[in-house]
């Protein structure tokens, strides 16, 4: 928590505050615990963060977060909604009296208590404090990461074990005498990621020319020949943290473009992955594969190779740091992607991705499934 001291101290401010629940990442890292509910979170220079729950929630929250636990009615919530209904108000009342005459918020702060808090107190916006924070990584946080990415390389043997058993009809892929669409390979996927204790939404299945935008989810029959780019983003149900991984592989012999490309973008997340190491910026990490494809042929605009080469990955999908333009220097610690990928309409598109940790010696990634392409 050093850095937000000292973003308290740099501010003078006497606090910085949160509110929310769980679902937000700054919330969950300031505090490790797991709600729905939203919880009220105070954090004063020098001094364990206090986080104000409901009397249900008292007990659990002392067992299991690292925050200094203060009941709804021990902040005295209750009676300034006696006093006044809104909830917005009382609890902008809470802060005023806990936190002090200048208060440090971030972005994601509630605008009704904020409106409200800005009658008792000083309202400094924060920029980005705990997101900062987050993006290096503790080595409990690693292991999370890693257990979560263990189960989705079991997720894609899966997937990519039930493509290769597919037997091509008229161009399109059958296993057990039905077309094998998008959605049944999803939905294995998806069961597979339950039974290890992690959930995934929207995995990308998507075939043939549809490949060429790279979000989509994909639907329907997969086809013979055509790439198959397979990208799920799963969390761990317990610890709420995520990886992110993608493969395209091909079922028959796919056109020369297909495999040129192919070929291109595993030599990119090569060159990529070898291109990262403490003090390297991201922005020259992602520049280093644009030029490796611009001399391969392959532009980096509205075709080609159309995004970031990566971002972080943790208690969001997509967190700091960034291996794009804008992104700055990496450091020991940082969990991040590297996902190049090229995509043309009327062809396809191909991307490959790795989570990993960014060390003293470089790279390390998590995943481990390999990079199969055309299968058998």
């Amino acid at each position: 928590m050093e850095l937000l001291d000292r973003t308290i101290t740099e501010q003078d401010a006497d606090a910085y505050v949160a509110f929310g629940s769980s679902q937000n990442p700054d919330i969950r890292y300031l505090t490790r615990f797991r709600t729905e509910d939203p919880v009220l979170y105070i954090k004063k220079t020098g001094k364990t963060g206090t986080m104000v729950v409901s009397q249900m929630e008292y007990e659990r929250a002392s067992r299991e977060s690292i925050a200094t636990i203060m009941s709804r009615g021990e902040s005295g919530l209750l009676d300034y909604l006696r006093e006044d209904p809104r909830p917005e108000m009382a609890y902008a009342k809470i802060i005023s009296v806990q936190a002090g005459k200048k208060v440090l918020i971030p972005g994601s702060f509630p605008y009704g208590i904020g409106y409200h808090l800005s009658q008792f107190c000083e309202v400094v916006l924060d920029t980005g404090t705990v997101g900062a924070m987050r993006a290096k990584k503790s080595a409990e946080e690693m292991k999370n990461i890693r257990t979560v990415q263990s189960a989705t390389d079991i997720a894609m043997e899966q997937a990519v074990s039930l493509i290769q058993a597919s037997k091509p009809k008229k161009g399109v892929l059958f296993h057990n005498g039905k077309p094998l669409t998008s959605e049944t390979v999803r939905s294995l996927m998806h069961k597979t990621l339950m039974d290890y204790g992690c959930h995934a939404i929207d995995t990308i299945v998507s075939c043939g020319r549809e490949t060429a935008l790279p979000h989509v989810l994909g639907t329907g029959s997969l086809l013979e020949s055509e790439p198959i780019v397979i990208d799920t983003f799963p969390a761990h149900d317990m610890t709420g943290y995520y990886t992110d991984m993608t493969r395209t592989v091909v079922k028959g012999e796919p056109s020369a473009d297909i495999i040129e490309m192919y070929d291109a973008v595993r030599e990119a997340q090569d060159l990529g992955m070898s291109a990262v190491r403490p003090a390297a910026k991201g922005s020259e990490v992602h520049q280093a594969v644009v030029d490796f494809f611009r001399d391969k042929g392959f532009e980096s605009n509205t075709q080609g190779f159309t995004h970031n080469l990566g971002h972080g990955v943790g208690l969001e999908v997509h967190e700091l740091p960034t291996l794009g333009p804008a992104g700055k220097e990496l450091v020991k610690g940082n969990v991040i992607t590297v996902e190049p990928g090229l995509y043309y309409r009327g062809k396809g598109g191909i991307r490959l991705e790795n989570t990993g940790a960014v060390t003293g010696e470089g790279f390390k990634s998590f995943t481990k499934f390999p990079r199969e392409f055309i299968l058998g």
